[in-house]
């Protein structure tokens, strides 16, 4: 079964608080945010962009690919496509906000850490999701949150955004057995 949990309104909605968050609690200038593919791109974008609105501080962001970090790889069926990584700034130093678009057991957010790391050394990172489901299997926490969703176990939800061609900005969960 599909259930709708959010619309385009409830994303804007959280992303916006989420922006507004960033902006009150990061005072280091430029904010930095690096969006984890593919969602996370846009995730990272959006922020962006309400931050430049709200806060009218300037904002630089990138664009990592973890394909090679990832410990499932060998999991999945198919070959692994690998996508540049798009950082055109210095991560030494910097305060560096990831951003993506379901933090779920914590693998995916493991694995950008190793690549933000084998970019330099951040003074600190922090995450931006919009949605956290639960269900960690590493200690990893969001510092920006735009809605928790308790799932069952063999629940997904999945992330439908306007950037990727659907057309639509929704999230969705979808139950066992649907």
């Amino acid at each position: 079964m599909k259930n709708k949990i959010m619309d385009a309104t409830a994303i804007e909605r959280a992303l916006k608080r989420i922006a507004h968050e960033i902006i009150e609690k990061h005072t280091a200038v430029p904010i930095t945010i690096i969006g984890i593919r593919t969602a996370g791109v846009f995730i990272a974008s959006r922020l962006a962009d309400y931050i430049r609105q709200f806060g009218q501080v300037p904002v630089q962001t990138g664009i990592l690919d973890i394909t090679l970090y990832r410990d499932d790889t060998a999991l999945r069926t198919g070959r692994a496509i690998v996508r540049a990584t798009e950082i055109q700034f210095p991560v030494d130093g910097a305060f560096v906000i990831l951003a993506d678009d379901v933090l779920f057991t914590g693998r995916t957010i493991r694995a950008a850490l190793d690549a933000v790391m084998d970019l330099g050394r951040p003074k600190s990172i922090q995450l931006a999701v919009l949605i956290d489901r639960g269900h960690r299997e590493l200690p990893i926490k969001a510092d920006y949150t735009g809605k928790n969703v308790p799932t069952a176990d063999g629940d997904a939800i999945k992330v439908v955004l306007a950037e990727s061609g659907s057309g639509e900005d929704a999230v969705y969960v979808m139950q066992k057995g649907g």
